[in-house]
């Protein structure tokens, strides 16, 4: 049974509908992650679930217990907000000890618990600073520890490391997922950072336009998109436009035709007639260059980019315009106005959309 449920959740202002018929289910310990742009309606399901704002349709659950009409104070959810919202008058310690200040916890076990949750966050030695005096990771940390010191039975998180710099965010994101999984806290995380989302997450729940596109594993979003929104949103994706040809594979998937070069393609469910239009998707780490006469097709590189581990080339072959990525290995990259040979493996290539395919 899951321990926290949204059932056709949705939320409207006015004329404008912001979230529609929101389903989730999270189960207890899981640390799910809301994805996506700006204006798609994840930090207001956040604030219906935290209780700030109100739910215009659907029904959300706790633990069995119905909370969608509940006020936020009674619902006892820990809350990271993106600014940290720290008192700037207290003390670390004193603003770990707020909320339970609020509980009427006795000053003895406050403080027990204070000093256990600012331990668990590696701020022991700071505990009598003030927020002024600490750099922007550690007054995050603070605002976690403040959050988890009441034992929450769900974290939320809004977008709670974009006001850290690329370095520092990236470590606390291990850090975070570290000390999540220490307290096994059911955690929902707002982010509009893929690469947060990605690599700290159980589950991803991709939204759009105030609608769930998709909600799966990282990786199966990643590799296995419903759409062409989410192939090219998480992470990057050449989409190619292909005609089905008549006859299946050999494999039972279907052979398509990009450019005058032929794709075989394997669905997991019904694949599109011969004849029909499709999308598809390949992502530009997975195409190889080589030597001109080792690939499937020849290509000119256009432009080429240093991204450090990576080289990102624009490459024009006869599929179109392709972008590819290649690691630094620290051989001589492809020069601009060269030709390549390139390659990759078929069961790499997603049917992203077209007649006959579920979106």
């Amino acid at each position: 049974m899951s321990f926290l449920r949204l059932h056709q959740v949705s939320k409207q202002y006015g004329a404008t509908r912001v979230v529609s018929g929101f389903n989730l289910e999270v189960n207890k310990g899981e640390f799910v992650s809301l994805l996506g742009p700006s204006g798609c309606g994840k930090t207001t399901t956040l604030q219906m679930i935290a209780g700030f704002v109100d739910v215009s349709e659907g029904r959300i659950e706790l633990d069995g217990r119905d909370i969608t009409r509940a006020k936020a104070n009674e619902r006892g959810l820990g809350i990271v907000f993106q600014t940290y919202a720290l008192f700037p008058h207290m003390t670390v310690r004193q603003n770990v000890e707020f909320g339970l200040e609020m509980r009427k916890v006795a000053q003895p076990e406050r403080s027990e618990r204070a000093s256990e949750a600012l331990a668990l966050v590696h701020l022991a030695q700071y505990a009598d600073r003030y927020p002024r005096e600490l750099s922007g990771g550690q007054r995050q940390r603070v605002a976690l520890a403040r959050a988890l010191v009441i034992k929450p039975p769900v974290l939320l998180l809004d977008e709670p490391l974009s006001n850290l710099d690329a370095k520092l965010r990236e470590e606390m994101q291990f850090e975070l997922r570290e000390i999540q999984r220490k307290v096994g806290t059911t955690t929902i995380m707002v982010t509009h950072d893929q690469s947060e989302a990605m690599s700290i997450s159980d589950r991803v729940v991709v939204m759009e336009a105030g609608r769930i596109t998709q909600v799966d594993t990282p990786h199966t979003v990643y590799e296995h998109p419903h759409n062409a929104f989410i192939s090219t949103f998480v992470g990057k994706a050449n989409l190619l436009q292909a005609t089905v040809q008549p006859m299946p594979s050999a494999q039972g998937g279907a052979v398509a035709q990009v450019g005058g070069v032929a794709i075989e393609v394997v669905g997991s469910g019904a694949l599109p007639a011969g004849g029909a239009r499709v999308l598809l998707g390949l992502r530009p780490e997975k195409i190889l260059l080589s030597a001109i006469d080792a690939g499937r097709v020849q290509g000119q590189v256009r432009e080429r980019f240093f991204l450090g581990n990576t080289w990102m080339y624009t490459v024009e072959c006869p599929l179109g315009t392709l972008t590819v990525t290649s690691a630094n290995d620290g051989s001589e990259p492809h020069g601009v106005g060269s030709t390549v040979g390139m390659a990759w493996c078929d069961s790499n290539v997603r049917v992203i959309a077209g007649e006959g395919v579920a979106a």
